[in-house]
């Protein structure tokens, strides 16, 4: 059984920073494709960052240069840390594990709220 949980979140001021964690269990973690996703109130789903199995990053552009996305496969844990917060950074963040033909694997973890005082 495949099971996704998300850590990390809170709240904290402009300039701040915080590190989510994604762990999961129930797969062989390494093979999966995986991103972060955020949701602010009112806006759809926008894509942050992801990872390939092969360990390959790629970031939005309005956090490339403040975010960081990492996996650690013995942990079967990903990270997004999170430098130099912006209020606009404020959502609910998901992570997302995808694998095979045309993703025919695709998990999703429940959400975490980050939030950013200005």
């Amino acid at each position: 059984q495949v099971k996704i949980v998300e850590s990390g979140g809170g709240l904290v001021q402009t300039g701040g920073s915080l590190r989510l964690s994604c762990e999961t269990s129930g797969m062989i973690f390494r093979v999966y494709a995986i991103g972060w996703y955020r949701q602010a109130p009112g806006k759809q789903r926008e894509y942050v960052a992801s990872i390939t199995s092969a360990g390959h990053t790629d970031y939005v552009d309005s956090v490339k240069g403040r975010f960081t996305i990492a996996r650690e496969n013995a942990k079967n844990t990903v990270y997004l840390q999170m430098n130099s917060l912006k209020p606009e950074d404020t959502a609910i963040y998901f992570c997302n594990l995808k694998y095979g033909v045309s993703s025919h694997y695709d998990y999703w973890g429940q959400g975490i709220q980050v939030t950013v005082s200005s």
